[in-house]
C-alpha cells in the first residue's frame, strides 16, 4: 500500500469515520460505520477510497479520473446500505442493514488482479496494464 492510499484512507476516516455530528445528517452514523467496516478489510484498504453523495467508492488508481470497475456502497435514508456498480448505469446489486455485509458484496465482486492501487490516473493505469499484458 502506498503512502498516497494511506493518506486517502486517513482523510476519509477523519472526515467520516466518527459520527460526532449526528445533527448534520441522519446518514452520518451509518456512513461512519461503513467507512470503518471498509477500512478493516485488507483488500479494500489497498484501494484508493473516495466519497460523494453518501457513497463510498474504491479506485484501482490514486488520481482522478478514478477507475469505475469496482462496485460502490451508498447509504439509504433509513440507515441501510445499497451496493451498486461498478458503473452508475449498472443495476443495484443488493441492499442490507449491515455495513459489513455491504462490504462483503463489494469484495465478492472485485476484478481480478485488483490492487494495490496504481499511483496515477485511470488512463495511465490502462496504459500500464496494456504494456504489462503485451496487448
Amino acid at each position: 500500500m502506498t503512502d498516497i492510499v494511506d493518506a486517502a484512507w486517513r482523510k476519509v476516516l477523519t472526515t467520516y469515520g466518527e459520527a460526532s455530528r449526528p445533527e448534520e445528517s441522519p446518514l452520518l452514523e451509518p456512513f461512519a460505520k461503513l467507512v470503518r467496516a471498509a477500512h478493516v478489510e485488507p483488500l479494500l484498504r489497498q484501494l484508493a477510497p473516495w466519497t460523494g453523495m453518501w457513497e463510498l467508492h474504491f479506485s484501482r488508481c490514486t488520481e482522478m479520473a478514478y477507475t469505475w470497475d469496482i462496485p460502490y456502497i451508498g447509504t439509504l435514508r433509513d440507515g441501510r446500505y445499497y451496493v451498486e456498480g461498478p458503473h452508475r448505469s449498472s443495476p443495484r446489486i443488493g441492499e442490507t442493514g449491515s455495513a459489513r455485509a455491504a462490504v462483503a458484496m463489494v469484495i465478492d465482486r472485485l476484478p481480478p488482479r485488483c490492487g494495490p492501487a496504481f499511483v496515477g490516473n485511470a488512463g495511465e493505469l490502462a496504459a500500464y496494464e496494456e504494456a504489462r499484458d503485451g496487448r
